[in-house]
């Protein structure tokens, strides 16, 4: 999902994030600048070099295996279109409910989050642990880099034009990743590019039984990864239970099917720990550990329980 938006863009969005949590509605954080580099992710749309990449959409990250250049596309959704966009529409009630249950409505209150993205797929396994400081946009990361060596460090999204390469290239397309497949519920409400859809009562992919189908779908340019469609299969407690990706591109995976488990609170925040499916066929494992959450004006980290 990466488009040639440049850094004015991603200026221009980490200021409109600013002011989005200074208001009293936190409409939430986008993927800001576009990477043209060869990391691929699992998710929205990896970027375009990426060499195997299970996408979901939008802010994608990589993920690198620290013995090869394969990376694997993280759900996770690129820069976005402006709300603006002619597919800017009002949402059904669902896409409220979801992100009310989620924690969507307390979002201004949280000072962190701090999390390892942890992944299993066939040929790669890895962890990036990461803290996310969204009233400041600031990202701190602690992993490998793609040719495995240890890396640890610390920026500004505002300021990613500066940064060194592996942290446009690598370090930041990988946070966008990682920071959708965790709180992907919330973009259903913070991202005004997107199309929302309640289709209503459908049989579940995996599991037995049947959950409300909402379809989000991003529109055909711009973004990490244009196109692309998420199903989210949501129960009565409007929680996901789970989802189909489909790619609106032609890299691979074209489809992504997984189950949300190991719900747990972490402060005001609902997260799904896990998630096991497959990628157009073969098995497939995201998930997060060591996730805590800490509030504006306290110094204590809450783990998720």
């Amino acid at each position: 999902m990466i488009s040639d938006l440049g850094l004015k863009r991603s200026t221009v969005m980490s200021n409109m994030l600013k002011l989005r949590i200074a208001s009293e509605h936190v409409t939430g954080p986008r993927a800001q600048r576009p990477v043209t580099s060869s990391v691929p992710s699992i998710a929205p749309r990896c970027v375009d070099c990426c060499t195997t990449s299970i996408e979901s959409h939008r802010g994608e990250t990589c993920m690198t295996n620290s013995s090869r250049l394969t990376t694997i596309c993280v759900l996770a959704f690129g820069v976005l279109m402006l709300a603006t966009s002619p597919w800017a529409q009002e949402r059904p009630l669902i896409a409220e409910q979801i992100g009310k249950t989620y924690g969507l409505d307390s979002f201004g209150h949280i000072e962190g989050i701090r999390y390892t993205f942890n992944a299993d797929f066939p040929g790669v396994k890895l962890s990036r642990t990461w803290v996310w400081e969204p009233k400041t946009d600031q990202v701190s990361y602690e992993g490998k880099d793609k040719a495995g060596k240890p890396v640890k460090l610390t920026y500004l999204r505002s300021q990613l034009g500066s940064q060194p390469a592996v942290v446009q290239d690598e370090i930041d397309p990988a946070f966008i990743n990682d920071q959708y497949w965790l709180l992907f519920p919330l973009h259903v409400s913070w991202d005004g590019s997107a199309k929302v859809d309640d289709t209503g009562m459908h049989k579940l992919p995996l599991g037995k039984g049947s959950a409300e189908r909402v379809l989000v779908k991003y529109p055909p340019e711009g973004g990490y990864t244009p196109g692309d469609t998420w199903e989210l299969y949501v129960g009565a407690d409007h929680r996901i239970q789970e989802f189909i990706y489909h790619r609106g591109g032609s890299k691979k995976p074209s489809v992504v099917v997984a189950r949300w488990g190991d719900y747990k609170k972490a402060g005001p925040l609902l997260v799904s720990l896990d998630h096991r499916g497959t990628a157009d066929g073969k098995p497939l494992r995201v998930f997060f550990s060591d996730v805590s959450v800490k509030l504006t004006g306290s110094d204590t980290w809450m783990n998720a329980q």
